[in-house]
């Protein structure tokens, strides 16, 4: 149990098509091991001593489909709203911080702090869970990620290389991403204020949360050890490699 915690709400993303999985099926509806792939990052925000209440952001037609062969069937009680997602990822996580700010949960989160993470990444456990919020309480931005083990090249145009990066600085970045509650709310209304302007052109490509904050609030995010074994689930190979993780972590199922 954690000592005077503040309230923590995770958004959990689950309305992407997955077109790169080359399946009929949306990915995170795949059966992984006998569950579907969103169930591993729901059970992993379930059981967490971390998270108080979950937002489930998915596509508007599959809504009561979520909520009773997933939400209601696998009995995810933390699950207190399911929201429809929007084009890019950016709106998804933008109408699931609405619903905070306009107290759309049970309880209100005012002064906490929201980990976002993708539900394609079913190997979420406790402990990430537990760094990132003793790290987002010292410094109110922080994103798992992992130091990256290859060399990576920066190409030109033309597909030659320019630029070797010192492999020292450089991680992979992963999720949750967890920001203060004000901050995480503030940084995208000014995004999605900006999408309104001519400017957006001007914009880089939003990518991830981390991004949106240190665009528009010149905050540092601070990074924080994941797991090489906290993979997101993009194409079949991945579907293959998740599978021989989850047997070998069979215990924790």
């Amino acid at each position: 149990m954690i000592m005077d915690k503040k309230r923590c709400t995770a958004i959990v993303l689950a309305a992407g098509k997955g077109s790169r999985m080359k399946s009929d099926v949306a990915k995170q509806y795949l059966d992984l091991c006998g569950k579907p792939l969103i169930w591993y990052a729901l059970y992993a925000m379930e059981r967490s001593s971390v998270i108080d209440d979950c937002i489930l952001v998915t596509t508007a037609e599959d809504i009561s489909y979520v909520k009773k062969e997933i939400v209601d069937r696998y009995d995810f009680h933390k699950v207190k709203r399911i929201t429809a997602g929007g084009k890019e990822r950016y709106d998804s996580v933008y109408q699931a911080l609405r619903v905070i700010a306009e107290g759309g949960l049970a309880v209100p989160n005012t002064d906490g702090y929201v980990f976002i993470h993708d539900g394609a990444r079913p190997f979420l456990t406790e402990e990430i869970l537990r760094r990132c919020y003793d790290e987002v309480c010292v410094c109110g931005a922080c994103v798992a990620g992992m130091p990256v083990k290859d060399t990576i090249k920066v190409a030109d145009a033309h597909g030659y290389a320019v630029q070797t990066p010192d492999r020292n600085m450089l991680w992979q970045v992963q999720t949750p991403q967890a920001f203060r509650v004000e901050l995480i709310t503030e940084a995208y209304e000014k995004l999605m204020a900006r999408q309104n302007t001519t400017d957006i052109c001007r914009l880089p490509q939003i990518t991830d949360d981390a991004m949106v904050v240190e665009t528009f609030m010149d905050v540092p995010v601070k990074l924080v050890k994941g797991s090489y074994e906290n993979i997101k689930i993009t194409t079949p190979e991945d579907m293959a490699a998740a599978e021989t993780l989850v047997h070998r972590n069979a215990s924790e199922f």
